[in-house]
């Protein structure tokens, strides 16, 4: 667990920045929304371990594969999606790790015709103070990006 925690340490001290980026995207003639996420694997790790109380790095540094059950009721945790003032829950579809870049794909189901989308996301809000969770929504023709921050957390795009 030592060994763990020092290489953890390590990363962060030499991860130049500390960005994810989400996008969001409506399906058309359906209720489904598909969410892409993608984020440093150290911030992740870092993230998580902060989450998860019943957390067990040698999941993550052993040659298991991570639960998805837990990647799922982390950005379920972490990220809110309101459309039309509903928060939605989003199931995790997949999930990859590669050159150190996590990424998830997740499916929501919601309204056929979003009016408003509401966005709160928090991950890695409070640890780092340049933290930037890049947001992109995508609804028919509407689409618009936003910086979120420790400062502005959430957002709401108004699609009529």
């Amino acid at each position: 667990m030592m060994l763990e925690t020092l290489f953890l340490s390590a990363c962060l001290v030499f991860h130049p920045v500390h960005v994810t980026m989400t996008s969001i995207e409506h399906i058309p003639g359906t209720d489904s929304m598909k969410v892409f996420c993608r984020m440093y694997f150290e911030d992740f790790l870092y993230d998580y371990q902060t989450y998860d109380d019943d957390r067990d790095l040698t999941k993550i540094f052993g040659n298991q594969p991570f639960p998805a059950d837990r990647v799922n009721n982390y950005f379920n945790s972490k990220v809110s999606i309101y459309v039309n003032n509903k928060l939605l829950t989003g199931k995790l579809l997949t999930m990859n790790l590669t050159d150190n870049e996590f990424s998830m794909n997740l499916l929501y189901k919601t309204d056929k015709k979003p009016k408003k989308i509401t966005i709160r996301n928090m991950m890695l809000i409070g640890w780092f103070s340049d933290q930037k969770n890049m947001t992109i929504i995508r609804v028919n023709d509407f689409e618009e990006g936003v910086s979120l921050t420790p400062e502005k957390t959430e957002h709401t795009f108004k699609l009529n």
